[in-house]
């Protein structure tokens, strides 16, 4: 056998390795081709998921094992918009902050941000620690997994009618899923998708319906603006804002694909009004739930009473709330994002009357 032969067949018996393997939760190093950085929410071990709702696919990227963080943060930075800017080299006219979200056990605050209008803005990530370091997020050869939404909205339309910048509202992570918030181009446009992760395919979501109030009619094309996962009776549920503002509960057993859920309405908290984020927290021997607003202010609702809250079913009138009760929280103002820091303390994003937005701890209230 001439040595050409053997030296061939030996270099087809060497093992073929991948150049780039998956580590064990699906993540594989790369430049994830993000298109628009939208929704945040923290997983397990550092991972964070944004929701790219220009592309209708959730990303989610490998940002370090937390270090953990003293018990007790002060963070007051004021005219954060102007360091973003000075940062990236713009103005505040550039910049767009989407979302916030802390990552747990470390106490650093994630920003997703737009830079730019229209087709020629630029989607970035930023984090910020407790001394008020700004850092870009690199997306570069960064460990990443993603998964396309199968039924999005068509692109195009302006301000509420870009429906396609709605197919992902909201996101949180729980029990080895990520659960998301949006539109479908379905009938029931309005939809709550539970994926596993690590990711397979995304399915078709659920499809809702909600009583609202406000409107005094049955909807399905409203989307969830904000939720958060709670347990209500001993039953995993979501707890849900929508625009001019029904907060509703669902099983997240309900949650299944291609079925038709219908909400129950526990509260109209008042019209010509839209729910930004919302936090649920404990605080002696109860939990309660936070929402900010965008001309409602920031609400405290207690939770102790939801498992036999009455459904609303009939129409609340005259920008009135009805059903499960809240107390405005006079000292909060201009709170546009809150996520939980601790157990005794969140961070807020603010934004004044002049533009200026700020960022800082508050004590759970």
């Amino acid at each position: 056998m001439s040595r050409t032969l053997l030296a061939l067949l030996s270099v087809l018996m060497i093992p073929v390795l991948p150049l780039q393997a998956a580590n064990k939760i699906g993540l594989k190093p790369g430049t994830p081709d993000i298109k628009s950085a939208g929704p945040l929410a923290f997983g397990p071990d550092g991972i964070l998921f944004i929701g790219d709702t220009q592309s209708a696919t959730l990303f989610a990227v490998d940002t370090g094992k937390a270090q953990a963080a003293g018990k007790k943060a002060q963070i007051n930075i004021k005219g954060i918009n102007e360091k973003i800017a000075a940062m990236l080299g713009t103005s505040t006219r550039e910049i767009l902050i989407n979302d916030m979200a802390v990552k747990p056990h470390s106490g650093t605050i994630y920003l997703s941000i737009q830079r730019g209008q229209g087709a020629a803005a630029v989607p970035l990530v930023l984090s910020l620690d407790s001394s008020g370091k700004l850092s870009e997020l690199s997306l570069q050869n960064i460990p990443f997994a993603m998964v396309r939404l199968p039924n999005p909205p068509a692109p195009g339309g302006t301000g509420r009618r870009n429906r396609r910048r709605q197919s992902i509202t909201d996101l949180a992570y729980i029990d080895g899923r990520i659960l998301v918030a949006g539109l479908s181009n379905e009938d029931f446009a309005s939809n709550l998708r539970s994926i596993p992760f690590p990711f397979e395919d995304a399915n078709q979501g659920a499809s809702i319906e909600i009583f609202h109030g406000a409107h005094g009619r049955f909807e399905t094309n409203s989307p969830v603006r904000t939720f958060v996962p709670f347990n209500i009776g001993g039953e995993p549920h979501l707890l849900a804002a929508y625009t001019c503002t029904p907060l509703v509960k669902f099983p997240l057993a309900d949650l299944k694909p291609g079925k038709q859920i219908k909400g129950t309405t526990i509260a109209e908290l008042g019209n010509r009004n839209n729910p930004l984020d919302m936090i649920v927290y404990k605080k002696g021997n109860q939990h309660f739930l936070l929402i900010a607003n965008t001309s409602r202010g920031v609400m405290k609702v207690t939770t102790s009473n939801l498992k036999d809250a009455q459904s609303i079913t009939k129409r609340v009138s005259g920008g009135a709330s009805a059903g499960v009760g809240y107390e405005t929280i006079k000292t909060l103002k201009g709170v546009t994002q809150l996520d939980r820091l601790n157990d005794t303390q969140a961070v807020i994003l603010t934004r004044n009357d002049e533009g200026l937005q700020s960022v800082q701890t508050i004590s759970l209230p």
